[in-house]
């Protein structure tokens, strides 16, 4: 394989995570593909246009380039998007008819959608990573539409190979959508070492303006799945009443300005307007520092296929605290590099992040565990799995539609 199309339908790679849609959907494939370009697979990456001002084109660097295709009014809501999925799998048809590829990659379902029609008017493999899961959020108590889940049946029924970050999720998309194993590849995400890495904490805090109390951290979009309530809970149920909560991210999706309002609303019932800290959404390398000021990362979420804000965190010698949920088990190591907690009960939170408080050496120990596993999960890594499946993919007769 040579050339692959990369579908990132509802959001742009470009687009700046922990604003409107975009997160570590957005890292992800930015990282992978520019990872796969080092290893000589050139990635064209399809987005929606989303924002009059962006360009059709944009250079990335050597063998990958973000093209940003016409569907539907630039402002129109992510719940809306069902209905251009057509118009932005013609607009794409056009393109790899002047630029083939040799096979597609789609993100989410959306993408799914698209690259399901591509894959037979093209006659090309198609590799899917849903990142989230229909029926998985639907159980965390997040409804989802019917339309979602059936779009997701249908793609897997017809996909060439469905990309799980990891054992959870490889066994969720099983069990729940009868995935046949030998279509499943394992694709874990991977971390920027140049960037995320242990640093001095003095320095971290220092750079951002932050004192000498301890430091919680959550990074992410300020919306229900995210947990971001839960993270402010646990610090008011916390033994040590100096540390403070530092928050980095905006509001998301059709419930995230509600989501901000509640949560200021939380901030002031519990008398915390002095220890929480709201940060504007970073440039993603910018994270690093937020990473190593902290003391612990909170991680709240109702669902997660992977979690890369736990992998970051790690890599920069932070503990980790985070929901017993989808790809967090398989992310975060329960005593190793961080504790995971079930039931979304912010005292058990509390807890386990007044024990690493309490603790140096144990709080030293998680961190450094945490920083030599996140040496063995690389961008080039995860290139490297994807450029072999993609190369068995086109070695071999396609699947039909379930």
């Amino acid at each position: 394989m040579k050339t692959l199309a990369v579908l990132s339908m509802h959001t742009s790679p470009l687009a700046q995570p922990g604003t409107g849609d975009g997160g570590g959907l957005n890292v992800y494939v930015r990282e992978l593909a520019t990872s796969m370009a080092h290893q000589g697979v050139s990635c064209d990456i399809y987005a929606r246009r989303s924002n009059g001002e962006q360009p059709h084109i944009v250079d990335v660097e050597p063998g990958v380039r973000v093209v940003h295709v016409d569907a539907g009014a630039p402002n129109l809501p992510k719940e809306d998007l069902p209905a251009v999925v057509g118009r932005f799998t013609e607009e794409v048809a056009k393109h790899l008819r002047d630029r083939p590829a040799d096979a597609i990659h789609a993100h989410y379902w959306l993408s799914g959608v698209a690259g399901h029609e591509l894959k037979h008017r093209l006659d090309i493999p198609l590799g899917v990573t849903f990142h989230t899961l229909g029926k998985v959020k639907s159980l965390s108590g997040d409804a989802e539409p019917q339309e979602r889940i059936q779009a997701e049946e249908q793609v897997i029924g017809c996909a060439d190979a469905v990309f799980a970050s990891g054992g959870v999720e490889a066994s969720q998309l099983i069990q729940l959508y009868d995935v046949a194993p030998d279509r499943l590849e394992i694709l874990t995400p991977g971390v920027d070492l140049a960037f995320f890495s242990p640093g001095q904490r003095w320095a971290a805090r220092q750079a951002i303006g932050l004192g000498e109390q301890p430091v919680l951290l959550f990074v992410g979009r300020i919306q229900p799945l995210k947990g971001v309530d839960l993270a402010v809970e646990s610090l008011a149920r916390l033994r040590n009443s100096s540390a403070v909560l530092v928050i980095v991210g905006g509001p998301s999706g059709p419930e995230g300005r509600r989501t901000l309002d509640e949560l200021e609303k939380r901030i002031a019932h519990w008398g915390l307007g002095d220890r929480v800290r709201f940060v504007e959404p970073q440039p993603h390398h910018l994270l690093s520092t937020y990473y190593r000021a902290a003391d612990v990362c909170l991680v709240p979420s109702r669902s997660e296929s992977f979690g890369l804000v736990a992998l970051e965190a790690a890599a920069c010698g932070t503990p980790v605290v985070a929901s017993d949920v989808g790809g967090l088990r398989n992310n975060v190591v329960e005593g190793s590099t961080g504790f995971l907690v079930s039931d979304r009960d912010p005292a058990e939170f509390a807890a386990r992040v007044d024990e690493v408080l309490a603790d140096p050496l144990l709080a030293l120990r998680l961190g450094e565990n945490g920083a030599q596993r996140a040496r063995s999960h690389t961008w080039g890594d995860s290139a490297r799995t994807a450029v072999q499946v993609f190369d068995r993919l086109t070695a071999r007769e396609l699947v039909d539609c379930a």
